[in-house]
């Protein structure tokens, strides 16, 4: 197949002319809960945190699976 070229195609890309698109507004519904959701995993995450500065072997160990379970 000699002589033959390849074409790749060009996924995602803008052209270089056109402004990227302008994000949708959020709305004070989604906004709020998505502050409440974000409070919500920085507690989870704190609470790991302080698990991991008191005894990080035994927080790993919580996830080893031992004898084939």
């Amino acid at each position: 197949m000699a002589g033959q070229e390849q074409v790749q195609p060009q996924r995602g890309r803008v052209a270089p002319d056109e402004p990227p698109a302008a994000p949708d507004p959020v709305s004070p519904q989604v906004g709020a809960r998505k502050a409440e959701l974000d409070a919500g995993i920085d507690s989870v995450l704190d609470e790991i945190d302080g698990v991991l500065e008191i005894n990080a072997e035994a927080f790993v160990a919580g996830f080893i699976q031992k004898g084939g379970q």
